[in-house]
């Protein structure tokens, strides 16, 4: 090339292209530089529009354009144009540079054939704007990496839940430009998915179907996804912005992954003023296993905290729920009494008592089992309204046939309100009994419960059946009285379903039968080696087993 030819090829010789590369200089973000080497093309002499491609990984998209240009085709297909332009006198097309996973190319449209000077200025424009976009990224990912950095500090910065996801939000709203945000738990075990704070709203629980809306869709697919207008998406449920008093407009709403790339949450952003980008993406998407090392590390902390104040309240309903059994039996003439009682959780459902009565205008000894239909806090509930209950009517306990029958009717009104709102309502079997005439007399109604056993000085036995239904489950429910003669040595041995029903390691129950036979082997022994010795048995035989519940025995033996 002459000096002269090389001259002309210079900014001084052309004003346009002079003006367009002072466009580029100065410490841009590359959005910015990208906006301005379109408009820098567009300058160039008899050039009708110009449009920024980028290409990351195989899928192309309109970086940046201005002037009169054909529609672009949609995000991920690679134009046509693209490869075989150079057949084209009025298009011209410029690399800006490439790496492994990005390509940048400039496309210019003009009004004429493009004369050699003009592509030769597009050129130096092609080769000074992928300089200072190649400048402009490695400031942009150096400052993606210090923001990256100082918000993983943050992150680590609390173990509370709530914080963490203010912590969260902030960062993401103010990297990005969003107005407001959610991040959105998943709750696996629940199908559902839950938000507990928004930046910018108060503090509201939104539970939902894990696979509603937009942030469903995304937990599901594992896909990020933007809008431009969330009304246009079927996707997107309009129901929240109602009950929000909010207006979305445009939608963020990315993964967040874990470590081993399970999805455990949801980031949505909504109403930036321009629209989001790649680059809005690519910065969370980095972030995204940080966050959700955050978001594991404050919900197991949570749930620690919530099962040790769990605890402590269990710990304290036990201490209460051991003050409404009696601290040992009574001494009742003529008869002689142990019992044990173990909850198989920190609290249970099953229940004895020991009342003295007046029946038939003579002393007697009002004994009472039950069990409360399953077991844990709500049984133990159901058990403390049941004794309160039975306390109060101690007074008036005759007819004893009439005694589970007022205390299903207290029950079932006690839980209309569970039975209005659909809940199922506890109901529990019992067993109740006079003890009269210094223990010669025993007068008694079974209501659903496991069968007492008499077990004679001779060794015969008896079980005690009669009475009715279990309590708590239908109104107007009736009993029957039973009675049985007892005399010297003879046994009375009562228990909840925890002993009859305890499971060896093959499923096989103990059974009342062979409750029976463990007591007859003993029968002579007092109560409290009686009680030891058939507790020894059903421990032995359920060793291994996979079922456990609440246990009460109780050996009354007539002296």
């Amino acid at each position: 090339m002459s000096e002269t030819s090389a001259r002309r090829t210079t900014p001084e010789f052309f004003p346009e292209l002079h003006q367009g590369l002072r466009q580029l200089e100065g410490s841009f973000p590359p959005n910015e530089i990208a906006t301005r080497v379109v408009n820098a093309a567009l300058a160039q002499a008899d050039v009708a529009g110009a449009r920024l491609w980028r290409v990351e990984q195989g899928v192309a998209e309109v970086w940046a354009q201005a002037g009169a240009l054909p529609p672009a085709p949609e995000r991920g297909s690679t134009p046509e144009s693209l490869q075989d332009g150079a057949n084209d006198p009025l298009l011209w097309i410029g690399p800006l540079g490439s790496d492994d996973f990005r390509v940048r190319v400039l496309e210019v449209r003009s009004v004429a054939p493009l004369s050699d000077t003009s592509r030769a200025q597009l050129d130096l424009l092609a080769r000074f704007a992928a300089v200072v976009l190649a400048l402009a990224e490695r400031r942009g990912a150096v400052k993606e990496l210090s923001s990256i950095v100082e918000a993983t500090k943050r992150l680590n910065s609390t173990l509370d839940l709530g914080e963490l996801i203010h912590i969260i939000l902030q960062i993401a709203t103010r990297q990005t430009g969003a107005e407001r945000g959610t991040v959105f738990l998943m709750d696996r075990e629940r199908e559902e998915m839950w938000s507990l704070v928004g930046l910018g709203l108060d503090q509201h629980v939104i539970r939902f179907a894990a696979d509603r809306g937009i942030a469903g869709w995304v937990a599901n697919e594992g896909t990020a996804v933007r809008l431009e207008n969330a009304y246009e998406d079927a996707r997107f449920e309009p129901e929240f912005d109602r009950r929000l008093g909010f207006t979305t407009r445009r939608v963020m709403c990315q993964p967040i992954r874990n470590e081993s790339n399970t999805v455990v949450g949801v980031l949505e952003l909504l109403n930036k003023a321009e629209a989001f980008t790649a680059e809005d993406e690519a910065f969370l998407d980095a972030l995204s296993a940080h966050v959700a090392l955050a978001l594991e590390k404050a919900q197991l902390h949570r749930e620690r905290i919530e099962k040790e104040k769990m605890e402590r309240d269990l710990a304290l309903a036990r201490e209460i729920q051991a003050g409404f059994l009696p601290e040992a039996p009574p001494v009742w003439k003529g008869i002689e009494i142990s019992v044990s009682h173990r909850a198989s959780q920190m609290v249970g459902g099953d229940y004895y008592d020991f009342l003295p009565v007046q029946a038939g205008g003579k002393e007697a000894l009002l004994v009472v089992v039950a069990d409360v239909e399953g077991k844990g806090a709500a049984s133990a509930l159901v058990m403390a309204n049941v004794q309160a209950t039975l306390h109060a009517l101690a007074d008036h306990a005759e007819p004893l046939d009439k005694l589970p029958a007022t205390i299903n009717q207290k029950i079932l009104e006690g839980t209309r309100g569970s039975q209005a709102a659909g809940r199922n309502t506890k109901y529990l079997t019992m067993f109740m009994a006079f003890v009269e005439n210094e223990g010669r007399g025993l007068r008694y109604v079974n209501a659903g419960h496991v069968p007492p056993v008499i077990i004679r000085a001779d060794g015969s036995r008896e079980w005690l059946e009669t009475g009715g239904m279990v309590v708590g489950l239908l109104p107007d429910a009736c009993y029957d009285c039973g009675s049985v003669v007892l005399g010297k040595d003879d046994l009375l041995i009562a228990c909840t379903d925890g002993i009859t029903e305890a499971m060896d390691a093959d499923g096989n129950e103990f059974t009342k039968d062979r409750l029976a036979d463990s007591v007859l082997r003993c029968r002579t022994q007092n109560p409290e080696e009686i009680v030891r010795c058939i507790l020894e048995e059903v421990d032995l035989h359920s060793q291994g087993g996979m079922h456990e519940d609440d246990r009460i025995l109780m050996v009354l033996k007539v002296t």
